[in-house]
């Protein structure tokens, strides 16, 4: 017997939001290992268990059905995007998807979730992730440090405003490699900023 290894799969960044095809559900089951269980994780993405000779074909035949394959465990995830219901350009789409193949799957201290809103209605509850990006007509405000776990969930705060599409993937992606470089093993991004302080983190993604 070979040894085993996780995988993250998603769907692609799309209008209507997480949505597997029967096709790609299927395509899930057959490249799993038999006894293996297949998990649905709270940002997303499905962890599956595969033998690790076979990763990389694994990974090209789960990409070739139109979905997108990452590092498990302690990384950023894939983008937790909004359904854009108010349409592709309006909610920024293509600004999401850019964003997304930046950021998913960067090895980090400890998990890190960032979520992406296209208004300000936030469906993809951002102010309750890591990193939050909402769209605001023509800008995108970010927001830093939520917490939605234990019995005192932290909203995140307010970290910029009125950035543009062109700035936006720069300063997340600054923020991101900030946290990987200064942050203690294992600490969480939300216990980080507290550590840091906003201030910080402006000048560390100016």
């Amino acid at each position: 017997m070979g040894d085993h290894t996780r995988i993250a799969v998603a769907p692609a960044v799309q209008l209507g939001g997480s949505l597997f095809t029967p096709e790609q559900l299927m395509k899930i089951g057959r490249v799993a290992e038999p006894d293996a269980m297949i998990e649905m994780t709270n940002f997303r993405q499905i962890y599956i268990e595969i033998a690790e000779n076979d990763m990389r074909t694994i990974e090209e035949e789960l990409q070739q059905s139109g979905l997108e394959v990452y590092p498990a465990g302690f990384v950023s995830k894939s983008l937790i995007a909004c359904q854009f219901c108010r349409g592709a350009e309006e909610a920024g789409l293509d600004t999401a998807r850019a964003l997304n193949e930046v950021i998913a799957g960067i090895e980090t201290p400890a998990p890190l979730k960032i979520g992406y809103a296209g208004c300000a209605l936030g469906t993809s509850e951002p102010l309750l992730k890591d990193i939050g990006v909402v769209k605001m007509r023509d800008t995108f405000d970010i927001y830093v440090g939520g917490d939605p776990k234990g019995i005192k969930p932290k909203f995140a705060s307010k970290l910029m405003t009125g950035l543009s599409a062109n700035q936006l993937i720069p300063v997340v992606s600054a923020l991101i490699y900030f946290y990987k470089e200064h942050a203690k093993p294992k600490e969480k991004f939300s216990k980080f900023v507290d550590r840091i302080s906003l201030e910080e983190l402006r000048q560390a993604a100016a």
